[in-house]
């Protein structure tokens, strides 16, 4: 008989992302209410859930990239995640992971994983952009958007310097408050490298500097893991290129308070607009 995932308090990300297993390659997780937008689960923090049962499946430790394909949007509650070991290597591994609902696919990623070192010296480093955004502005949990977020009130009051919020559309300023919060996180403790797979997809989108209907659903998002952030607040740089067809890319990078690029990542999502 499957042993269900502990059902510990939000907040902290590594109790609602935590994976339970249930069998050789089985796992089960729950999707928390307090991890939605318009009631529906972020996609970076599904994949960071399936990311976790890559790296307990194979022999090694870490995600360093994972496309996601998102099927179907699960509702919060129990999830099962299946994971597969396609190929175990000396320095990586490819694995493929499901998540399932109601014996539906929801989420279908291939993952690849590794170990980062996390005293490496990078051989070659492009760094910070010369410029950037600077602001950031943020929207009471009062306000008449934040109802399409849950739990609006974990993240911290204002952004972190550097990641440009100021102007986005209220709904987008909300989503800023919660990627202040993983940066607080991040001061207070060494994260691990997975952990920017979801921090990732829950930046203000690019494209809420214009007017969108609820949410973007996310379509296809793949995330590279490239070194372990040290603690402090990051720096982002995320951007839509086009919106067209009801469709919309984003793009996004993460330095650490070193300036050393930790994450980067893409995504194709739908858009209504207004």
């Amino acid at each position: 008989m499957s042993r269900p995932a502990p059902r510990l308090a939000p907040g902290r990300f590594a109790d609602v992302s935590a994976i339970a297993a249930a069998g050789p390659g089985r796992f089960e997780a729950e999707v928390h209410p307090d991890w939605t937008l318009g009631g529906k689960p972020n996609g970076g923090y599904l994949l960071a859930i399936l990311g976790r049962a890559a790296e307990a499946a194979g022999p090694h430790p870490d995600m360093i990239a994972a496309s996601a394909h998102y099927l179907r949007s699960p509702e919060p509650g129990m999830v099962s995640v299946e994971a597969e070991v396609l190929r175990a290597g000396r320095s990586g591994s490819q694995v493929r992971a499901r998540m399932i609902q109601r014996n539906q696919a929801c989420v279908e990623a291939l993952i690849t994983t590794s170990r980062i070192d996390a005293t490496a010296t990078p051989y070659w480093d492009r760094g910070l952009p010369a410029t950037g955004p600077s602001t950031s502005a943020t929207v009471s949990a009062g306000s008449p958007h934040a109802r399409w977020i849950a739990g609006s009130d974990h993240g911290a009051d204002r952004g972190p310097p550097g990641t440009g919020f100021g102007g986005l559309h209220p709904r987008a300023a909300q989503r800023a408050r919660r990627a202040a919060g993983m940066a607080g996180a991040a001061r207070r403790r060494r994260l691990r490298p997975g952990v920017a797979a979801v921090r990732r997809r829950c930046l203000p989108a690019g494209h809420l500097r214009h007017r969108v209907l609820r949410w973007a659903p996310t379509l296809e998002l793949t995330v590279y893991i490239r070194a372990q952030p040290a603690p402090g607040p990051v720096r982002v740089l995320q951007r839509a290129q086009l919106i067209t067809d009801g469709r919309v890319d984003e793009t996004c990078h993460i330095w650490d308070r070193t300036g050393r690029l930790v994450a980067e990542g893409t995504q194709l999502a739908g858009i209504r607009p207004e």
